[in-house]
């Protein structure tokens, strides 16, 4: 599989330690401020149950999986051309990391948290007013497409380098999604980096979850595997602006 995150775990040595994302279990505030948190792994599969193949794919598609909880929504996409690598990234809270870039043999496949870090607006099976606009289309919320948008605020981030805020009003970019791809061409999901909204989000839509899932069930951490939709399947309406 691919190994693309690279933390500095020694506060006293300048070492760089290649560590394989599925194998790190606790939180990592590295000395280098990298911010990064393994989840268990979770293989992509369509509605059908099948594996889903990084070559089956529909450019600038948005496929949505819960990930790393049962309700937490990502969004997968793959992008038309490579992403930047090691893009510096900053937290609201002055955290710094460092996104590597996308997955894929080149580098287009990106996947982010689909919670808005603004106020964390993000797909429901009603409508979702937040989604990848392919570079073909248009938006509001900022100079060109290509970007994921919020369109509650207009808040916009850019999937090219690391989810970063590129307009509206939103103090930090997306959390990112860790995919790997392996030897087979199924996806993986096994990690969060960045900042994420989280606990915001259990917290805020407390009852609604208590709905949905029961009284702990939101929570409940995606294992083994997550089945992926379309965003059209998965919302019955799409707001853009």
């Amino acid at each position: 599989m691919e190994r693309r995150n690279f933390l500095r775990l020694s506060a006293t040595s300048a070492m760089a330690v290649a560590i394989a994302p599925s194998l790190i279990t606790q939180k990592l505030y590295a000395e280098d401020g990298s911010l990064f948190q393994a989840f268990e792994k979770a293989q992509l599969k369509d509605a059908e149950g099948n594996p889903l193949k990084s070559k089956a794919l529909v450019k600038e598609e948005n496929y949505v999986f819960m990930y790393p909880h049962a309700a937490t929504p990502a969004i997968m996409v793959d992008l038309p051309k490579p992403t930047q690598k090691d893009i510096k990234l900053k937290a609201e809270d002055g955290t710094e990391y460092v996104y590597k870039g996308g997955a894929g043999a080149k580098g287009t496949i990106v996947a982010y948290s689909a919670i808005c870090a603004h106020q964390l607006t993000h797909p429901t099976a009603a409508m979702s007013m937040f989604q990848y606009v392919p570079t073909s289309g248009k938006t509001l919320a900022y100079d060109r497409a290509g970007v994921f948008v919020c369109t509650s605020h207009l808040a916009a981030y850019d999937p090219n380098e690391g989810g970063k805020v590129v307009g509206g009003p939103a103090k930090q970019g997306l959390a990112s999604i860790i995919l790997e791809i392996d030897a087979d061409d199924n996806i993986w999901a096994v990690a969060v980096l960045g900042p994420t909204k989280f606990q915001d989000f259990f917290d805020s839509f407390k009852q609604q979850h208590k709905a949905d899932y029961g009284r702990r069930g939101a929570k409940k951490l995606t294992t083994g595997e997550a089945k992926v939709q379309t965003l059209t399947n998965f919302s019955k309406e799409l707001i853009q602006a």
